[in-house]
């Protein structure tokens, strides 16, 4: 068993799809190394369903014997959940239903962050790190999920395995609009777009199928993303605690881009010692300049719909 002192990870929506595709992959050591113990605390809402089923995923780690997971906290209280917590991973949310766009879910869940934001500033850790995956909020994680699809469909096109596609990038907010920029990407280390051959489908087919994909899982399998969404998570948290590593993260866009200054926007971020940094440098052609045009102004809207519960 690893030596090191554990961290704290809060995990809120625990017992829900995501959080038990999510919470098996924490403590075997996917999210922060096969080496770093880890204490889960673990949040559902207060009600004796929830609850129950908490209870029940608790023992069903038990039974996992992980020799990471050093100690598990159950409960319905936000501040008890994150009391001193190092990572504070929000995942429970109002879930997206058949037919539900994004903006349906704004007000609810912005309330529901917002009340949880306050627990994590009053009671987590001075160095605690946020994570969001419940949706539609701008500042989430999963534009590192639209990142995985948009290289999977890639991959699939152009016959290869999935670690021959690199430097694909998502630009924009986790909706329809995102813009998984293929015009920069690599197929075997070749530009991407050379070796698929078919510009068409790149714009055509491509971008809306990663766009969608959201919705096109919802309509198989009558439910949302769940282990493809705690996967992305897992891939972005480590990630983020990986100087050198590149990725796809939503960050304040101070102007970059050409995206509207305050609003939160996908693009790529290479992690330091200390953080991460935005790499700029990307040169955008007039169809890239496009496409992101059209997320810019969604986020921009979607910060107008929800500005009352910024005050």
């Amino acid at each position: 068993m690893a030596s090191r002192k554990p961290i704290r990870v809060a995990v809120t929506g625990a017992a829900g799809n995501i959080g038990y595709a999510l919470l098996f992959r924490i403590a075997s050591g996917a999210m922060f190394g096969p080496d770093q113990p880890v204490i889960l605390q673990l949040l559902e809402i207060p009600v004796e369903g929830p609850q129950k089923a908490l209870k029940g995923v608790a023992m069903e780690l038990e039974d996992c014997a992980f020799p990471l997971l050093t100690d598990m906290v159950l409960t319905g209280d936000a501040e008890v959940a994150f009391k001193d917590a190092n990572w504070c991973l929000l995942v429970g949310s109002k879930p997206r239903g058949p037919g539900m766009e994004r903006a349906d879910l704004l007000k609810d869940n912005g309330k529901i962050f917002i009340a949880q934001g306050k627990a994590i500033d009053a009671v987590a850790a001075d160095d605690a790190r946020v994570a969001v995956v419940g949706n539609p909020c701008n500042t989430n994680v999963m534009v590192r999920l639209d990142e995985n699809r948009a290289r999977a469909q890639l991959a699939q096109k152009a016959g290869v395995a999935i670690d021959e596609v690199t430097d694909l990038y998502i630009y924009g907010n986790h909706s329809p609009t995102m813009f998984a920029d293929f015009t920069h990407a690599k197929i075997g280390g070749k530009d991407a777009a050379g070796v698929i051959g078919d510009e068409a489908w790149l714009k055509n087919d491509f971008l809306p199928t990663v766009g969608k994909r959201g919705a096109a899982i919802i309509e198989a399998r009558c439910l949302s993303s769940a282990a493809s969404a705690a996967n992305a998570l897992v891939d972005h948290v480590r990630d983020l605690v990986t100087p050198g590593k590149v990725h796809s993260v939503a960050v304040s866009s101070e102007g970059r881009y050409g995206f509207a200054p305050g609003v939160w926007a996908g693009m790529p971020v290479r992690t330091t010692a200390s953080g991460y940094e935005v790499i700029d440098s990307f040169a955008m052609d007039d169809f890239a300049k496009s496409k992101i045009a059209l997320t810019n102004d969604e986020l921009v809207g979607e910060r107008e719909t929800i500005k009352d519960l910024l005050a």
